[in-house]
Parts: structure tokens; C-alpha cells; sequence
């Protein structure tokens, strides 16, 4: 299947332009990283696992799992440093079928659910700078009900302002790589640089004696932890959503390898510092939050205190934390870094995303506008088209309920691609590796077991049964889709 015939070639770039460097590629790892997740989700695991102990361990293990998938992509990244990242690797290892699944799946929910998360996620921070951006203040909206889950579909003004970042990031964009680079390396800096202060401030002036010792004095550390078991181990993996939801896009540089310069070198270096980068950063944050409030308050609590961390206003910890230590103006600082740092997560998010849609389109699997480069070098009808399906995910539901949707996907198919890593060795020993995965085959079945194990706990858990068998479902749903899409003279084309 395809749309209108492409515009004469004349008008195009054949090839993408190499104008990543490994800074640029570090700063593409790091920033598709940091969003809003790191500055939100916190409230949430506090809730979920009761404990100061266990909400550090979700941050530690999530990071853990993260630096392992770094690990064993780095070897598919230098054997196939080409546009379309995880969907390569799996076409290559698996076949067109699996490469199409992954690739459909990022575009249903993976990648543009991650998008339209992080908008909302600056929607909410901007309604601190501005509070007539709320959710609770809508255009139009109707609820639908599925099981014990409520979908608030429609239009607030927080969601407008989400809709506003997608559209002028996909401009950036649309007008080519070296200005969706700049933009991205610039955000990046600055996002960072808010949240290594926010570590500091945190650690030196905002330290609280009286959230010290409820967080870590005479035994506090681990107490009102259920007792260790399966049931726990379930709570556990069904908490990791939110952590594992602010480490992902990591392998974002990936998608867009054929830009990279020196890939074979720079992609594997890339993914190991960022991921590694990112993991510290994201542990001290919790233990800076954990030094400035107690975990636990009351969702009426009167104060920043009494409300703690669990029950900080629309869980938005770190601003929480910045209020305590520097008033109202504090707040409001805080605010506006993390609004600056969801729009340099998005703007990576996009830059990436168009690249497999570009890809599958080369191999009749997309629309073939989308396989067509623009006179800027870049998959202008791709990035429009990754704009209008997040434009409308924005509108289904709040930030956890997109979440939800995008990570039990994104592990299912995390964990495949590393199973791709072991069906490469042994199906093509030969082929040229210029970089081999650190520990292997320890390091990546590792990485297999967790991303597997916390799919399928969240298949289990109460609280996200019904978003990952949703997640579930759309990938299935890819298979006679895939059959449609190929029928007749469209045959799938394999490298």
C-alpha cells in the first residue's frame, strides 16, 4: 500500500546527512532520557512501595537494566548503522515480520505514546508558571470507561499546551538535522545543568534534619515494606513502570545511526556514557528528594512537609522540593527547567521516531512518502504524520495512564532485540563486529531475564493489567496488518 506518488527526486536529498557527532549522539542519549519522568514519577513509587529503601532500589535496579540493554545494543549498533534503529536489528535477526511488529507498535504507542506522555508532562509543569494550565479546566471531554479504568478523552488547556510543543518541535525538525541537533544539544545542557542543581541544593542547603530521620533514622529505611514475596515481587515490577518509563528512549541514537558520523565507534560509546550518565543522576535526585521531605504525608497535608513525597501536589516532586528550600520562587525555578528539560526529551523523541518510520517505508512497510528525504535531508511527510497520531494520543488520558500503555511494549520488545543479539552470532558468526557486547553472554541474557520478568509482572499487577494486555493486543494486531499491508504486488522487501 501507498499514498500519493512522491515528489520528483530533484527536489530530495538521497542520503541523510552525517552531522552527528559522539557529543551530539551522548547529548541524543541523554536527553530522549530526561523528560519529566525523573521529576514526577518518584511520587507514585513512593505510594507503591511504602518504603524510602525501595524506592532508591526501584531507581538502582532500573538503572542497572538500563546500562545492560546499553551493553548488548551497542554490538547491533555497529554491525547495522543504518536509519531505523531496534527495527533493523530485529528485521535482521528475526525476519520482516518481527521488524514490522516493533516498527508498527513504536508508531501505534512506543514512541508517540512516549511523545504525547512527555507533552502532557510539560503541560503539567507550565500550569506552575501559568495555573490557569490545569487538567481539570476543559474545552471539551468525555469519559470512557474500560474495566476499572477511566480514559478522560478531550481537550484541557494543559493539552493544548502539549499539542502547541509537538507542533514546534516537528517545525524544528521538519527544517533539518544540524537545527534539531542544535536545539538538542543546547536543551540537554541546560536540563542537566537544572537537574545537577537540583542534586546539590538538595544535598548541601535543603537538607532537613526532620526528613533525614523519617527517611533514614532508626530503622525507617525500609520500614512499611511488605513483607517480602511474590505478591511483592509483583508490586515491585508494577512500580518499575514509572522509573524504567523516565530511563527509556535511550537507544534513540539508534534510529537515527545513518547520521552518525563514525558509527561503528561513536553509536556503542554513546550508549554506554549517556545510560551511565543518566543513571547517577537519576539515584542522587531521589536521595536529594529524600533529604529535603519525608516520603510519606497525607494528600490533605497543609504544607509541603505534611504532604510529603507520596502526596506532593499533582506529584510533582522536585518542585516540591525546590519550593521547600527557596518559597514560591523556588517552585517556580524549578518549574521552568523542567519545562525546558520535557522539550528536549520530545525534540529528540521526534528527531528519532521519523527515522524508523523512514526505514520501514524504504521497505514497502510505511507509507512510501514517509522512505522520501526532504530538501533539507530529512522525512518531512515521517515527521508529519508521527505528529498528527501523538496529537491525538495527547488527547486519550493523563500522564501514568500513557506510561502505562508505552512500557510494557517497549520491554517486550527490548527483551527481543537482545534475544536478536544471540540469533546474530549464530546465525551470521562471520559478519563484521566492530564493537562486541561487554559480557557476553552473561551480561545480555541478564538484560533479557529483567526487561521479560517486568513485562510479565505487569501483565499480572492489578494496577496495570489492563494497559499492558492492551499494550499486548496492539502488537498482535500487527500481524494481519502486516499480511494487509504486504498483499499482492506489495511484497516486503529483506535486506
Amino acid at each position: 500500500m501507498s499514498d500519493r506518488p512522491a515528489p520528483p527526486a530533484s527536489q530530495h536529498h538521497s542520503e541523510f546527512v552525517k552531522a552527528l557527532t559522539l557529543t551530539d549522539a551522548t547529548m541524543l542519549v541523554a536527553g530522549s532520557m530526561i523528560g519529566s519522568g525523573i521529576f514526577i514519577v518518584s511520587a507514585d513509587i513512593s505510594r507503591t512501595l511504602g518504603s524510602p529503601g525501595w524506592l532508591l532500589v526501584a531507581w538502582i535496579v532500573t538503572g542497572i537494566i538500563t546500562v545492560l540493554g546499553a551493553l548488548a545494543f551497542g554490538e547491533l549498533a555497529a554491525m547495522y548503522p543504518r536509519a531505523g534503529g531496534m527495527y533493523t536489528f530485529l528485521r535482521e535477526s528475526m525476519g520482516p515480520l518481527m521488524g514490522f511488529l516493533y516498527g508498527w507498535t513504536l508508531f501505534i504507542v512506543i514512541q508517540t505514546g512516549t511523545i504525547a506522555a512527555v507533552a502532557v508532562g510539560f503541560g503539567k509543569f507550565l500550569g506552575v508558571l501559568f495555573p490557569s494550565v490545569t487538567s481539570d479546566r476543559w474545552l471539551a471531554a468525555v469519559d470512557i470507561h474500560a474495566g476499572s479504568t477511566t480514559l478522560e478523552f478531550g481537550l484541557s488547556w494543559q493539552r493544548v499546551a502539549a499539542l502547541i510543543s509537538i507542533w514546534v518541535l516537528t517545525w524544528v525538525n521538519l527544517r533539518g538535522v544540524k537545527e534539531g541537533k542544535w536545539v538538542q544539544t543546547v536543551l540537554t545542557f541546560i536540563k542537566t545543568a537544572s537537574l545537577i542543581i537540583l542534586i546539590l541544593l538538595g544535598l548541601t542547603i535543603g537538607r532537613n534534619a526532620e526528613a533525614i530521620a523519617a527517611n533514614f533514622g532508626g530503622g525507617n529505611l525500609f520500614a512499611g515494606t511488605p513483607d517480602f514475596g511474590a505478591l511483592f515481587v509483583v508490586t515491585f515490577g508494577s512500580a518499575l513502570v514509572g522509573s524504567l518509563f523516565s530511563s527509556d528512549s535511550w537507544h534513540a541514537p539508534t534510529f537515527a545511526a545513518a547520521e552518525v558520523q563514525n558509527p561503528a565507534r561513536n553509536l556503542p560509546r554513546a550508549l554506554l556514557i549517556g545510560t551511565v550518565m543518566v543513571t547517577v543522576l537519576y539515584v542522587l535526585a531521589n536521595v536529594s528528594y529524600l533529604t529535603v521531605l519525608p516520603m510519606h504525608g497525607s494528600a490533605d497535608g497543609a504544607t509541603i512537609m505534611a504532604r510529603g513525597i507520596d502526596h506532593a501536589t499533582q506529584d510533582r516532586v522536585a518542585t516540591a522540593v525546590m519550593e521547600s528550600v527557596f518559597g514560591a520562587n523556588g517552585a517556580l525555578l524549578m518549574a521552568g527547567a523542567i519545562v525546558i528539560s520535557t522539550l528536549g526529551c520530545n525534540n529528540g523523541l521526534i528527531l528519532s521516531g521519523a527515522r524508523v518510520y523512514y526505514a520501514m517505508a524504504r521497505d514497502g512497510s510505511f507509507f512510501s512518502r514517509a522512505g522520501v528525504l526532504s530538501a533539507h535531508g530529512v522525512p518531512a511527510f515521517a515527521l508529519v504524520v508521527q505528529s498528527v497520531w501523538t496529537s491525538l494520543l495527547c488527547l486519550t488520558g493523563s500522564y501514568n495512564q500513557l506510561l502505562d500503555y508505552v512500557i510494557f511494549a517497549a520491554l517486550l520488545f527490548y527483551a527481543l532485540t537482545t534475544i536478536g543479539l544471540f540469533l546474530l552470532r549464530r546465525q551470521r558468526p562471520d559478519e563484521p563486529r566492530p564493537y562486541r557486547a561487554v559480557g557476553y553472554p552473561v551480561l545480555p541474557a541478564l538484560y533479557v531475564l529483567a526487561a521479560a520478568g517486568v513485562a510479565i509482572t505487569l501483565l499480572v499487577a492489578t494496577k496495570t493489567r489492563v494497559q499492558a494486555l492492551s499494550g499486548l493486543l496492539i502488537v498482535l494486531l500487527g500481524v494481519p496488518v502486516y499480511y494487509w499491508w504486504h498483499r499482492g504486488a506489495n511484497a516486503p522487501k529483506v535486506s
